[in-house]
């Protein structure tokens, strides 16, 4: 099966609660992902199974997705919350955010996404999922539907046309050899908000000088 999914996965509390608390963190900016990304939103956090706590006390709102949606089979991890909006889209492609750290790694085993927001008159956004040239799947998204799909799969999200936003949260999910696992950091948040601090921090010194 190329993917499955559950519905109505959390109460809505948690789905208002990781709402709120994605769009007020201060790392969330325009995205880091490539440009396959096209006018989105979010940040990163790259993590080893090792660190699932640190990952829990940084982010305390991200601990029931992480609990029901992470394979006991994976080592490390790639997450990011998803916001698209009018003239969004994610053009196709296959998960390999990790390889920025090790080139040798494959696609991820599976990835999962939970859909937090949908406008009720979402035009667009449909997720399309491939298998190879083949399209297995055209999935429309569902608010407190959690997804999962194999990681090897080419994927894209349609060209978004209504007014409101698309927020999902995505885990890239790795079974690593030992070697690759060594290459990955234990805990890392990236973000071009991070980038941008240091900019305005480096114009500050220099001001100051």
């Amino acid at each position: 099966m190329f993917y499955h999914q559950r519905l109505q996965a959390f109460s809505q509390d948690y789905l208002n609660e990781l709402q709120g608390q994605i769009l007020s963190c201060p790392y969330f900016a325009v995205n880091n992902l490539n440009r396959d990304f096209v006018e989105t939103k979010g940040f990163s956090v790259v993590f080893r199974r090792s660190h699932f706590p640190t990952v829990v006390q940084r982010f305390p709102y991200f601990s029931s997705y992480l609990e029901q949606a992470l394979q006991n089979d994976c080592n490390a991890f790639y997450l990011n919350p998803l916001l698209l909006k009018t003239g969004s889209r994610v053009d196709p492609h296959i998960d390999r955010s990790l390889r920025s750290y090790c080139k040798t790694i494959e696609p991820p085993a599976v990835v999962s996404v939970l859909y937090i927001q949908v406008p009720t008159d979402l035009k667009g956004g449909e997720l399309v999922l491939r298998n190879h040239k083949r399209q297995i799947g055209q999935i429309r998204p569902q608010i407190n539907t959690l997804l999962f799909f194999q990681g090897d799969l080419t994927h894209s999200v349609n060209p978004v046309s209504s007014t409101g936003i698309r927020l999902s949260l995505v885990c890239e999910q790795y079974n690593l050899e030992e070697s690759q696992l060594r290459d990955i950091p234990e805990f890392k948040i990236e973000s071009r908000a991070i980038k941008m601090d240091k900019n305005n921090q480096r114009s500050l010194t220099k001001l100051k000088r």
